[in-house]
């Protein structure tokens, strides 16, 4: 399946879950994040960032974020919303998101996974650019088979 982000950019905050408007939702995200982050500040990847919702809240709780998206339309909304945050948004394929030899405490992907064509190999490469003790977060719905294995990934 192809989807033209591109495309999905100018309406993508529409949906409730995407741009975080409503003030209730965007809070419980806020409270789901905190939970999920380290307590102090961290090196934060975004993967399949859109247009950086996620992203704001986890520099709003003081972290460095790197985001990446497929889409330079999505990413340039990104960088408008993240202005002044000191955050950082690359284009690029979040399969292999384009941070060199960068290591995160955190490697953050809301539904991502679904969108990968061998999503094992590509949690074990984002797994690589952890340093030692980090955290990978994922985000997923239950839309369908995606051909991961539910149990821990080892390696």
């Amino acid at each position: 399946m192809t989807i033209n982000w591109d495309a999905e950019a100018a309406t993508f905050d529409e949906e409730p879950d995407h741009g975080l408007r409503d003030a209730g939702v965007r809070a419980a995200w806020a409270v789901r994040l905190k939970g999920w982050l380290p307590g102090e500040p961290s090196d934060v990847l975004d993967l399949g960032c859109g247009t950086g919702s996620l992203a704001l809240l986890a520099a709003e709780q003081g972290h460095r974020v790197t985001g990446v998206d497929l889409s330079p339309e999505m990413a340039e909304l990104a960088r408008v919303k993240l202005a002044g945050t000191g955050a950082e948004v690359l284009v690029g394929d979040a399969a292999r998101p384009p941070v060199g030899e960068r290591r995160f405490d955190v490697v953050l992907a809301r539904h991502v996974v679904w969108t990968l064509g061998d999503p094992a190999e590509v949690l074990g490469h984002w797994r690589s650019l952890l340093r030692p003790g980090g955290r990978l977060v994922l985000v997923e719905g239950v839309w369908g088979g995606v051909g991961v294995p539910a149990g821990p990934q080892q390696g």
